[in-house]
């Protein structure tokens, strides 16, 4: 047994001194009014009843490091290198991770996804973060999850040990079969009677040839002739989403529309909403097929610019009713039980007017070249056919054709202006109508125009899906339930990207104060503007308490550079973890988001 008596000391006093080899004094001088520190080596000792000091040099010009380095080892701390006490095993950026499935778990979307905790579920709920923050392909994905090739701890907060492809593949198919009652939950989570549900479709470019769902169909990216599948998206009033489904590329925006409707009556159980649509969603014949006579459903839609056209040419609109107001509510009994809300942007008028002029001078110079053509002396184009081909190619290019009347022959070519349908055209600048059969008691005028304005934030998701954010293409999936599952995944991250927007808001450049902003509008019709508070920290580029302001993307690189440590003693099995401490703006983000980093 080992004795520790010799280690015992009753009293300190009668243990042997050692001589001192000195300390570190800092010395403070005033000299003409300033306040002088002098570092000095010195060493004290006793004679007779005074205690003297010997100084042996200044140290006064090292770094204060070098300085608390040698006051350590006078007051006899062993020092060592810190590689011998230990290393540094593993890094993983952490603090993105925390974060985003902090916030998942917060929003109890993980519950959403399966009330008891399963090894699917925790799959799923790594594809989400995963998508809400790098979005890759299955097999890369599985890669960043995996223990040995991880980049990030994602994999380790979820406790998944070994991750590859197949079981991501798996966890897909598993959230594609149960999303129909996840959908659910969400809607009876951002959705009730009387809700306002926001409705729009989009198309995504497809890679490979193998789906039934992949089809040759009107392109929204301006990519004709090239495969595609169709996608809608249901959101609350708010913007967040609540579903999302996919169809074949060649379907027409109307005809996604009956399914919509079934799926908040039938499904989310929601018997009085008013469902608000672009001009191309609700037409005339979607709305008597699909909506009249559905009791409790009401809708929110745009008149077609023929449709406007006709309305001023009636007179049930006039013009003059627009010289001190933007907005008006007229009747027609072209539109029966409806309300017409009719509203004039200056702005856009002014905008239109300015493009539409660069797009006819653009045209005439085209033109001009033609004429040029067939006037030259060195082979002039004669050929009646190659003028027309041409011509119309100029055209259809600047979307003039019905501005221009054109004159063509064998070696001839004029054209000409039609200047009273670009006068007709620019009466309708800046005016634009909206449609509802919502009673003025439920919904005023002003509301209506601006929830029919609120489908620009399903345009914001869109975005989201087919940029750098999400990144729903390319589609590399051929079955079709897998690749409704793929968005489906994606419309789950985009989710939790939403909740992270609203929440990290006073870091960004974006508005926090949604409803100041709609207060700080002189009227509905005019362009959007920025709250005080949001244009206050705009043009500061900083917060109220002087941080400075991020993009969502730039904000969760600087949260992804807080690491996870893994450290190890040498010669040892034992490892601890360390996270590296935290800037002012790492951790004003986890204090909005209410998530401890160490989660």
């Amino acid at each position: 047994m080992l004795d520790i008596a010799p280690f015992l000391c009753q009293n300190p006093y009668k243990m042997p001194r050692r001589k001192s080899p000195g300390h570190v004094a800092k010395i403070r001088s005033k000299q003409n009014g300033k306040t002088y520190t002098s570092v000095l080596l010195r060493r004290s000792f006793r004679e007779g009843p005074k205690v003297k000091h010997r100084t042996f040099g200044n140290i006064t010009h090292l770094s204060p490091y070098l300085i608390e380095v040698i006051a350590q080892a006078l007051r006899g701390e062993t020092l060592v290198p810190v590689g011998q006490v230990f290393r540094s095993e593993r890094s993983l950026p952490h603090g993105h991770a925390a974060a985003a499935l902090g916030m998942l778990r917060q929003l109890g979307l993980d519950r959403t996804l399966a009330a008891r905790r399963s090894r699917e579920r925790d799959l799923a709920v790594a594809l989400i973060v995963a998508s809400a923050l790098d979005p890759l392909p299955e097999l890369a994905t599985a890669r960043t999850l995996d223990p040995p090739t991880a980049t990030s701890t994602l994999g380790s907060l979820l406790d998944l040990d070994r991750v590859d492809e197949n079981d991501l593949y798996a966890a897909l198919d598993w959230l594609g079969r149960r999303q129909a009652a996840i959908e659910t939950r969400l809607a009876r989570k951002h959705l009730s009677e009387g809700s306002i549900v926001l409705y729009d479709v989009s198309s995504s470019r497809f890679t490979g040839r193998r789906c039934p769902l992949a089809a040759r169909g009107y392109s929204r990216d301006g990519k004709r002739g090239t495969l595609q599948v169709v996608f809608g998206v249901l959101c609350s009033e708010e913007g967040c989403p609540v579903a999302v489904e996919v169809f074949e590329g060649n379907t027409a925006d109307p005809k996604t529309l009956s399914a919509q409707v079934e799926k908040v009556r039938e499904r989310f159980g929601l018997r009085r909403v008013v469902l608000v649509g672009d001009r191309g969603m609700l037409t005339d014949a979607r709305i008597r097929e699909d909506l009249i006579g559905l009791e409790g459903l009401s809708w929110i839609t745009a008149l077609r610019r023929a449709d406007i056209r006709e309305l001023f040419r009636s007179g049930t609109v006039q013009p003059s009713l627009f010289e001190e107001r933007d907005l008006a509510e007229v009747r027609s009994p072209e539109f029966p039980g409806e309300r017409l809300v009719v509203c004039r942007n200056p702005r856009t008028a002014s905008d239109r007017r300015r493009r539409r002029e660069e797009l006819l001078a653009a045209t005439e110079a085209g033109l001009a070249k033609l004429v040029e053509a067939t006037r030259r002396a060195s082979s002039p184009l004669r050929s009646e056919r190659a003028l027309i081909e041409r011509s119309t190619r100029i055209l259809d290019r600047y979307r003039t054709r019905k501005f221009f009347e054109t004159e063509t022959g064998r070696g001839h070519f004029a054209y000409r202006r039609r200047e009273e349908r670009i006068a007709a055209e620019a009466d309708l600048d800046g005016f634009y109508v909206v449609r509802t059969n919502v009673p003025a008691a439920d919904l005023d005028s002003p509301r209506a125009v601006a929830a029919y304005k609120r489908l620009g934030v399903v345009e914001t998701a869109f975005r989201c899906f087919k940029t750098f954010s999400l990144q729903v293409r390319p589609i590399h999936h051929w079955r079709p339930d897998r690749v409704r599952a793929h968005f489906f995944l994606r419309m789950l991250a985009y989710h939790l990207e939403w909740h992270l927007r609203r929440r990290l808001a006073p870091l960004l450049f974006q508005e926090e104060d949604p409803a100041a902003a709609l207060a700080a509008r002189s009227s509905v019709v005019t362009p959007a503007v920025r709250s005080p508070r949001t244009r206050a920290k705009t043009a500061a580029r900083k917060t109220e308490d002087g941080l400075p302001l991020h993009s969502y993307a730039t904000l969760l690189r600087d949260l992804g550079t807080i690491n996870r440590l893994t450290m190890r003693f040498p010669d040892s099995e034992h490892t601890f973890d360390q996270i590296t401490d935290l800037t002012p703006v790492q951790s004003r983000a986890f204090d909005l988001l209410g998530v401890s980093p160490l989660s």
